[in-house]
Formats: structure tokens, C-alpha cells, sequence
């Protein structure tokens, strides 16, 4: 015959284990919710090399009174154009950060193309790579007809020094800058032509 006392405290012991298993379940989500630190800067500065977050195509648009400083930029593209972003004073720039194996980017890619043409000599466009080396990254711009160029950013540098101006938060990423080289919008996800363009044009066509 079962001891009634053993059984009482295995029936305990039951209880404790799932009520014990029931509050871990309900911390761990609200754990990883805690801090607004920028992920992929993050990743930057740990240097694993995943540079993947998704983004859920949300767009973010920034007042001209709550723009931050002009971005600056100095750096060299895969196909050795310099790269400085005093040179765009004036114009509209399009930076968009991508990576030949994430699948986002590979949608948006004939978005960006179509775009860079359709304004061609009014918008900069300029690649940022978060992950690929010269051989990747130029075989994507091949087969997606890319002509504009791209900087290799694997080390973080430009991640990390996006933090000052706006967070990116996932790949891809895309950012709109007004004339006078401040951030105007965001894209988290990939970015819809419709979208992009209309920003673009906006960009253009206020008065600061």
C-alpha cells in the first residue's frame, strides 16, 4: 500500500515542478523584451556575424524639426569608387543595407534598381553590405543588374555609427536623406517601390 504522506508530497512535488515551469514560461519573453539597444549594432559590436533581424516593412518618417545631423560617410565601394558622403549635398541619397543571402533583400533588390534609374542624377543610391565579401557581393549586383555602388561594412563601423543618427534594427534596411544629408525616413523590411519612391520624392521636393 502506497504511504498516504509520500503520496501527498509527490503530488506537491508535481505541483511545484509545473507552477515553477509556468512562471519560467511567462519570464523568459518579457526577458527578452528588456532594453532598446539597436539589435544589429549590437551584433556589430559582439561580432558574431549573424546580421539578420527581420524587419516587418514599417515605415518611420522624421519631421524636418526632428531630423538629427547630416550622416557622414567616407569609405571605399567594392568596384573601388570613394565613397564620401560630403559629396551629396544637395541631392537625395537612398542608403540601403542588405546581404546577397537574405531573402528580403533579394526582393527588394529590382525595386532599387527600377528606382535608382527612375531617378537617375537626382538620388545617390548607395549599397551597404553588413555581411558579404567582394565575390558575393558583386555576383548579387550582377544578377540583379546593380550599378550603383556598395561598401563593405563586416567589421560593424557603419552599423555602428548609424546609432547617432537612427537605429536600423533589422536587414534589410532603408534610409531616405534629404538634402541636406539628414535622416527623412526608414524602412524595416523590405522596401515596396511605391513606398520608397513616394519618400524619395518627398525628400526632393520639401522646402527646409
Amino acid at each position: 500500500m502506497t504511504d498516504p504522506i509520500s503520496a501527498q508530497a509527490q503530488r506537491l512535488g508535481r505541483r511545484t515542478f509545473l507552477r515553477a515551469a509556468l512562471i519560467g514560461a511567462a519570464v523568459l519573453p518579457l526577458a527578452a523584451c528588456v532594453g532598446d539597444e539597436d539589435p544589429l549594432a549590437k551584433q556589430a559590436r559582439e561580432g558574431n556575424n549573424k546580421n539578420y533581424i527581420a524587419g516587418d516593412g514599417s515605415v518611420q518618417e522624421y519631421g524636418p524639426d526632428s531630423r538629427t545631423a547630416p550622416v557622414e560617410i567616407q569609405a571605399v565601394s567594392y568596384d573601388g569608387t570613394k565613397i564620401d558622403s560630403a559629396d551629396w549635398a544637395d541631392q537625395a541619397t537612398v542608403l540601403n543595407f542588405w546581404y546577397a543571402a537574405c531573402a528580403p533583400c533579394r526582393i527588394e533588390a529590382p525595386h532599387m534598381v527600377e528606382l535608382s534609374k527612375e531617378f537617375k542624377g537626382k538620388v545617390e543610391f548607395i549599397g551597404i553590405n553588413v555581411r558579404d565579401e567582394k565575390e558575393a557581393a558583386e555576383a548579387f549586383e550582377r544578377t540583379f543588374g546593380i550599378k550603383y555602388p556598395s561598401i563593405q561594412d563586416t567589421q560593424g563601423a557603419i552599423q555602428l555609427a548609424m546609432t547617432k543618427y537612427v537605429p536600423l534594427k533589422a536587414v534589410p534596411t532603408t534610409l531616405v536623406l534629404d538634402k541636406r544629408g539628414r535622416v527623412s525616413a526608414r524602412i524595416l523590411g523590405v522596401a515596396e517601390k511605391p513606398t520608397l519612391k513616394a519618400l524619395i520624392n518627398t525628400a526632393l521636393t520639401e522646402s527646409l
